[in-house]
């Protein structure tokens, strides 16, 4: 079993949602300062009945950021966390549908992302790039009105189109996205898509056939899928793999039930990554630290699947070896 000190070790995030990473206490703080109740009481707030309640709060918690500061703030203290756990670099995914204050406004959004990130990199934390995602719920033309907004803004600090939502409430969307992840692509960002976590394998072969995906947020389902895993170890094309959040939405039993190593060991380029950290009370060296335990992962194993996350990640920086 690997005795690396992994929180010390330089790594990289590419599965981490922004809306996902609030505590109880920052979001009781905002309600109090916006005159908000609390939709049950702040010890229950992270306690969700379905899917579709957890998408409902992620809209309400995100509405309560209705200033440059308050987002600034966020986009900051994702940072420090990110940091605490030896990141040095990070793709993290935001979707403007959840942040009420700020619909019709991108631009606004991402320049206050910006400048928490940039005073995050001033003080020397994690350097950051933004994933702008769709909410699979949208409309074909939705999409494409953001893609068309993100390329008229080019900002330096969005990395990425993403896509998220509902997979198993929405079906298979990957046809209806297809013109926005296309034009997105000619445009110069990358694509990552969610496929393949309520959704089985049919997800991900969209997400590759027709949304062009550079990267695959979870894809842990292609793993029923013995052609699809070959395909995917021999493209390259990397899992941002969450296993903690897997289970919690009970997408697999238990964590020696997990396919992350049957798939690395099948040749899948595949990286540990946090999700909803805030939701979830873990952080990303806490994950990789069960999954050592779990599938007894030497030294190398963990070397391999740091590089992965380096390698793979749309953030450009350079970085030591050890923090």
């Amino acid at each position: 079993m690997s005795g690396i000190d992994i929180r010390a070790v330089a790594k990289a995030e590419v599965h981490v949602h922004l809306e996902g990473c609030f505590t109880t206490d920052t979001l009781a703080a905002l309600a109090t300062r916006y005159g908000e109740a609390l939709p049950r009481p702040q010890q229950e707030l992270f306690r969700f009945s379905g899917f579709d309640q957890f998408l409902d709060f992620l809209s309400w918690s995100c509405g309560l950021l209705r200033t440059v500061d308050d987002v600034a703030a966020a986009a900051y203290a994702y940072a420090v966390r990110a940091t605490a756990s030896g990141v040095v670099r990070a793709d993290i995914i935001v979707n403007p549908t959840h942040w009420g204050a700020w619909h019709g406004n991108l631009s606004g959004l991402i320049d206050a992302l910006d400048r928490g990130f940039t005073d995050a990199e001033t003080d020397r934390l994690a350097r950051v790039g933004v994933c702008i995602s769709i909410l699979r719920q949208q409309t074909a033309a939705e999409a494409m009105q953001l893609v068309d907004g993100l390329i008229e803004l080019r900002h330096p600090r969005v990395v990425a189109l993403s896509i998220d939502g509902n997979e198993a409430l929405s079906g298979r969307t990957g046809s209806r996205f297809a013109d926005a992840f296309q034009a997105a692509g000619r445009a110069g960002l990358r694509r990552t898509v969610h496929a393949g976590e309520s959704s089985g394998p049919e997800g991900v072969h969209d997400a590759l056939d027709l949304l062009g995906a550079d990267r695959i947020d979870h894809g842990v389902r292609a793993a029923e899928d013995p052609s699809l895993v070959a395909r995917l170890a021999d493209s390259g094309v990397p899992l941002g793999i969450c296993p903690t959040s897997n289970l919690t939405l009970g997408v697999f039993p238990s964590l020696s039930q997990h396919p992350i190593e049957a798939l690395r060991e099948a040749g899948v380029r595949v990286t540990v990554n946090s999700d909803d950290p805030g939701f979830l009370d873990i952080d990303l060296a806490g994950e990789y630290e069960r999954c050592i335990a779990a599938f007894d992962w030497t030294d190398d194993i963990v070397s391999e699947l740091v590089a992965n996350s380096l390698d793979v990640c749309f953030t450009e920086g350079t970085e030591p070896a050890h923090r």
